[in-house]
């Protein structure tokens, strides 16, 4: 009971730190990069999917960087033409996608699995009516080609992790130690009650 617990605890952290969200901001007609980051350094893109759904079914684009013939075969028609990946990034853990030519119904939520690595990212588009100055923002997004994690959060989640786990394991350490030695304390005690008995019974018997 006391190990699920503190698995529990120590999934629910990780959870935090693979869930990562951002906003970004567009102007009706434009478009935008919608930022997708994989943390993991040791990424083998060989067994690599990424899948981007809108509003938690729509298809909008998959990127398999071993096999760019299969990509996007079951995408919404409504994205159709209107995605762009950055294959050269991809060695960098970098899966950020490009939607063009924004409409209404684009809004929303967007969430970016990426497998092997059991990472996802959620990006909430807000679109504008008219261009601004966070329009101007987001063309020098798609310019860079999508946006990094803050590696300082990533950083202070997994020190979180790491004084958790030791935390778990001192706990667990010391309950099997306390255990142990109510265990030792008994047997003791029984053995030294059994001992008593015997010399009784010998003393009547001399007796």
């Amino acid at each position: 009971m006391i190990i699920s617990c503190c698995f529990i605890c120590v999934f629910a952290v990780l959870i935090n730190k693979v869930s990562l969200q951002v906003s970004v901001e567009a102007v009706i007609g434009g478009s935008v990069v919608l930022p997708c980051s994989s943390t993991d350094h040791d990424l083998k893109l060989q067994d690599i999917r990424v899948f981007w759904r809108h509003n938690g079914s729509k298809i909008v684009s998959n990127i398999i960087p071993s096999s760019h013939s299969l990509e996007n075969q079951n995408q919404d028609p409504e994205y159709k033409n209107r995605t762009e990946t950055f294959p050269e990034e991809h060695e960098r853990g970098n899966f950020s996608i490009k939607l063009k030519d924004l409409t209404h119904t684009d809004a929303g939520k967007y969430i970016c699995y990426i497998t092997h690595s059991y990472e996802h990212q959620t990006v909430q588009l807000i679109l504008n009516e008219s261009a601004s100055e966070k329009g101007t923002m987001s063309t020098e997004q798609e310019n860079q080609g999508g946006t990094e994690p803050d590696s300082v959060g990533t950083s202070s989640t997994l020190i979180w992790v790491g004084i958790l786990l030791t935390l778990c394991i001192l706990f667990i350490f010391i309950c099997l130690l306390v255990r142990f030695i109510v265990k030792k304390k008994t047997f003791l005690s029984s053995y030294s009650a059994g001992t008593h008995n015997m010399d009784l019974d010998n003393h009547e018997d001399e007796s």
